[in-house]
């Protein structure tokens, strides 16, 4: 802060002196006032940063990387998990295109989650396999194998907003939601159809992200993601995920049989129905590894 020109010695020299209420007044009228009154001014600039509004954006951020957290805790332990799942692709005019798959699911040790997804038709990607590496603090490993070139292929990781097999969902849709990923902001608590709910921004950490924020709708009593709001780069709502049915296994763990991705932007939507979801089958990282994507089964 400067001080006006007129006291800026005297305040700047009773300040160095701390004998503010003993410095001459009589050269300059009102002088021990404006002194004052600059004291004043400069503590509140120096204040500033923990003012009120500086204080309640800190304590949003505390509370939704909380929220987060106790997300992935409840979470942690699942080990390893299989399911199949059909794929439904809707265009804008209501066509329908149907897909059907096997996924397998590897918890991380210190690190995201690995997934593994089989397709199983029609002909035209039967054979087509998926691989995901999550990684909680730097960039995802993917691969994609296609089966007509024998070959596997790396996503890299600036095609992540690209759409995963012609669906609604991304490449970076399909990792797991590791905590480090993101900032949040806890923005308030809500209820709808009787459930309690709390609400929660996260704006993705990674410069290469297809999106600037999202907005999840966090169940209380559960800690699962009820809805999440994809905004893009520009800001403008993009996707909505609204996962359902959720069922409960091994006492614990609580999985989504329905997620639905609508894409506001383009009027199409995807549809995953999954079942016979199974944990604990016995999984090891060698089922997880590029080299076994072509005998994947």
């Amino acid at each position: 802060m400067t001080f006006p020109p007129w006291e800026g010695a005297a305040c700047r020299r009773n300040i160095q002196d701390k004998r503010v209420n003993d410095r001459p007044t009589s050269a300059v009228p009102g002088a021990g006032a404006q002194c004052a009154l600059a004291i004043a001014l400069l503590a509140a600039t120096a204040l500033a940063p923990f003012s009120s509004p500086v204080r309640a954006a800190q304590a949003d951020a505390a509370r939704g990387l909380e929220i987060a957290r106790e997300m992935k805790a409840r979470d942690r332990g699942f080990g390893d998990s299989s399911a199949t799942m059909k794929m439904r692709l809707i265009d804008a005019s209501g066509g329908e295109n149907l897909r059907e798959l096997r996924v397998k699911t590897l918890e991380g040790k210190g690190d995201g989650d690995k997934l593994l997804a089989i397709f199983e038709a029609p002909a035209d990607v039967r054979g087509t396999v998926f691989l995901s590496h999550t990684h909680a603090d730097r960039a995802d490993d993917q691969w994609l194998y296609l089966p007509a070139l024998k070959r596997v292929k790396r996503i890299a990781p600036a095609n992540k907003s690209s759409p995963f097999m012609g669906s609604e969902f991304s490449y970076e849709d399909l990792a797991s939601a590791e905590v480090q990923k993101y900032t949040y902001a806890y923005r308030g608590d809500e209820s709808h159809t009787g459930e309690a709910r709390f609400l929660l921004e996260r704006v993705p950490v990674d410069a290469e992200s297809g999106y600037s924020r999202q907005l999840v709708w966090v169940d209380k009593e559960r800690y699962v993601p009820l809805k999440i709001e994809y905004y893009d780069r520009r800001g403008e709502k993009l996707k909505t995920l609204t996962p359902q049915d959720y069922r409960q296994y091994l006492g614990r763990y609580w999985r989504a049989h329905e997620a639905r991705m609508e894409n506001h932007q383009s009027g199409k939507h995807t549809i995953l129905l999954l079942n016979d979801i199974r944990f604990r089958q016995g999984l090891s990282e060698q089922d997880f590894v590029p080299a076994s994507m072509a005998r994947a089964r």
